[in-house]
């Protein structure tokens, strides 16, 4: 793993384990044996079995589907299938959890093709690269504009040497590529100082197949057709183009590489893929250009005019979810729109089949069915006699938009809270890979509201579930304010210093984003540390004065080098502590004593204390004790590792003072003590999940354990269906 690699690089970073525990420190370093290598994975010896036979038959089955369909919570990325091989155009924030949620397989993805160097492209490949590695994919070829490789290079800053897969970038001035499916062009189209790569794909030929004995009962000559059987040209293009203002001239070059392909082929272009924005769409210049690709070419438009949902499972949990506490889980907002005619054909997981036959399919579209969400949840045996309304909450109010540790799944995304502490003012606690997303989801078309009123993020540490949704954050608060006719203003980010490494890599090679943001370096607000630059106190005066906060503290905790918790005391009494990644730690103890509220990280389940160590993380137990110590009026589980698929394992030590968060979750100090814990119930020889409500309506016994699994009391639980 790249912690680990991390941690053996720079051992330096653990000195504060030796001074407290050294046998864990010791322990820590004697778990981390060295993993036996994976086997190859299954594609590639069978693509290795092709080319050793000298197998050059083109694949039978070949389809082009919708990833992200360009909302503004998820841009546009389109998945190409065949039975050789996978491809993926543009991967930007979020694209990793839509195709874990809707099975698009990401081991097999061995190329990736980018049209433009831009957040909105690139914003989750960092993430994706580091799983396609954990999958044990060998290789992986990315093609893209010229600021690719410093990409790559920027990521490594956090992502460490990656180390068990190649990265080859394969130059924008290369023409060509081919495989066993298709050959790919990059055409670069270059407008004043951004350059757009559009990759125009020709399939190769599938032969056809000869029937022997249809043959014979036709009395065909057998021999002399099988010597001069022909290949079946079924090649068919497709075409991404993302267009930022072309020149006629630009678009004339394009068209006219198409009419040469076309003429050279024998076959017309099957497909043009449009990533271009509404506004350009509905010029009268790039309508023309459109139409000249003649009646046998299909149009697919994915831009922010769409009227799709990417994450269903999100939709479908929080409706549910709503009918146990429609405060605590306010429903999702409805973020479907009306599209124009010019393409109605926008949405996530539609498909496009090249071959054996050319038609549009939407057998893999998914709709929002409230009413079927509501209707499984109602039929539940005692569901409805279980609800109980609950009165409006207050400030501060905490949001949880990702509740899952290391990638994002389908019904986790990775770590990001929002805490509002008063109707004008924000705080965001870390913001991994799809945090705007998870924005969009929850509040709809105020989330740029919500966004003027953030001033301050605070990054834990420089893990990609922890930071990689900044960037989008900060470019997605500024088009909030304009929208909100508010002034720009930088945000404050509270971080280590070597965030500014990563972000003034990437300022200076593929987008401006410093202009943005302030960095207070985390290491100057620990108890007792040097004093703050005079920029650095005048920031962090001015953040405390408008927040009305006593005192934002945060203290190096026991995760990976330059790790931070923090601490927020509030002028009118409460304190919120955020635990970040860590292993029990007792500065953090130390820091959050008498806490209102804690927010700590719960990785594990108990009875896997040597995996916590090694990976350096916290069991449930062991985040309650750590509450516990501290004296906290109210406990609440974060950063669950993703093998829980819906819920953690958690054993006796839950209380009336715990609560376990979800995405979407929205409490205030009125629901801590009303906060939902889970518990797994073992029915008809297979585990049920289920809710139940602490409170004084219902009974705080959790069950006993008994043979294995948790028994719970059945008239103190709600069930809520899969």
């Amino acid at each position: 793993m790249w912690l680990r690699l991390a941690l053996c690089e720079r051992p330096h970073g653990l000195s504060r384990f030796a001074m407290s525990e050294p046998s864990n420190l010791v322990r820590a370093f004697s778990s981390r044996k060295d993993k036996p290598p994976k086997d190859t994975l299954r594609h590639i010896k069978r693509r290795e079995k092709r080319q050793g036979v000298g197998q050059s038959n083109g694949p039978a089955t070949v389809y082009v589907q919708v990833a992200g369909a360009g909302s503004r919570d998820s841009g546009a990325s389109v998945y190409v299938f065949s039975e050789f091989n996978r491809y993926l155009f543009n991967c930007g924030e979020g694209t990793q959890r839509l195709m874990q949620e809707h099975k698009l397989k990401i081991a097999r993805l061995d190329n990736i093709f980018l049209t433009r160097m831009n957040w909105a492209n690139v914003g989750g490949l960092s993430g994706l690269i580091l799983t396609l590695r954990d999958t044990g994919l060998p290789k992986c070829v990315l093609s893209g504009p010229p600021q690719l490789q410093k990409y790559l290079e920027a990521i490594r800053v956090f992502s460490g040497p990656l180390q068990g897969i190649e990265l080859a970038v394969r130059p924008y001035t290369d023409a060509m590529y081919s495989d066993d499916t298709m050959t790919v062009y990059q055409v670069p189209l270059f407008s004043k100082c951004k350059t757009t790569i559009s990759s125009p794909s020709l399939l190769h030929d599938k032969k056809g197949n000869f029937i022997v004995l249809k043959a014979k009962e036709l009395g065909l000559p057998v021999y002399v057709l099988l010597k001069s059987l022909f290949t079946f040209a079924a090649a068919a293009w497709h075409c991404l183009l993302q267009p930022s203002l072309l020149s006629t001239r630009t678009m004339c070059i394009f068209i006219d590489h198409f009419r040469y392909q076309e003429k050279k082929s024998g076959s017309p272009v099957a497909l043009v893929i449009h990533m271009t924005p509404e506004s350009i769409l509905h010029s009268s210049r790039y309508w023309h250009w459109m139409k000249q690709f003649g009646p046998q070419t299909e149009h697919l438009i994915l831009n922010e005019n769409t009227s799709t949902l990417h994450n269903l499972r999100s939709y479908k949990i929080q409706t549910q979810l709503n009918l146990v506490h429609p405060e605590i889980f306010p429903q999702l907002a409805n973020v479907q729109k009306k599209v124009t005619n010019l393409s109605p054909l926008r949405e996530c997981l539609l498909k496009y089949q090249l071959r054996p036959k050319l038609e549009w399919q939407r057998d893999a579209v998914t709709s929002n069915n409230t009413e079927e969400f509501v209707k499984e949840a109602m039929e539940l045996p005692g569901f409805v006699e279980a609800l109980e309304n609950c009165n409006k909450g207050q400030y501060p109010e905490v949001i949880f938009l990702g509740t899952g540790s290391a990638v994002p799944m389908k019904t986790r995304n990775v770590s990001s809270t929002l805490v509002n502490v008063s109707p004008s003012h924000s705080l965001l606690l870390d913001c991994g890979e799809g945090t705007f997303g998870q924005l969009h989801r929850h509040y709809g078309e105020n989330v740029d509201e919500v966004l003027s009123k953030l001033s301050a993020i605070f990054v834990s540490h420089i893990h990609a579930d922890h930071h990689t949704g900044l960037l989008n954050i900060l470019f997605e608060r500024e088009r909030g304010l304009v929208t909100c006719g508010k002034p720009h203003t930088p945000v404050s980010v509270i971080g280590p210093p070597l965030l500014m490494t990563w972000l003034n890599q990437y300022h200076n090679h593929c987008q401006d984003i410093l202009h943005h943001m302030n960095l207070i370096p985390a290491k100057y607000l620990t108890d007792g540390t040097e004093a703050l630059s005079l920029k650095n106190k005048n920031l962090l005066a001015s953040f405390l004065e408008a927040y009305q906060l006593e005192q934002f503290q945060t203290c190096l905790v026991r995760h990976c080098r330059n790790a931070y918790a923090c601490s927020v005391v509030h002028r009118s009494g409460w304190k919120l502590v955020y635990s970040g990644d860590t292993m029990p730690c007792d500065a953090l103890v130390q820091m959050g004593k008498d806490a209102s509220l804690l927010i700590h990280e719960a990785t594990l389940e108990d009875g896997l204390e040597e995996e916590a160590i090694e990976k350096t993380h916290s069991t449930t137990s062991q985040a309650i004790g750590v509450g516990m110590k501290m004296n906290a009026n109210f406990i609440m589980l974060n950063h669950f590792s993703q093998r829980y698929a819906k819920l953690p394992l958690f054993s006796s030590d839950f209380s009336e003072k715990v609560g376990i968060s979800f995405d979407h979750m929205r409490v205030s100090f009125k629901f801590w003590k009303a906060a939902f814990i889970a518990v797994l119930w073992g029915m008809s020889g297979k585990h049920q999940v289920t809710f139940g409500l602490v409170s004084s309506a219902f009974p705080t016994t959790l069950g006993k354990w008994h043979t294995g699994r948790l028994v719970a009391p059945r008239q103190a639980f709600i069930t809520v269906g899969d």
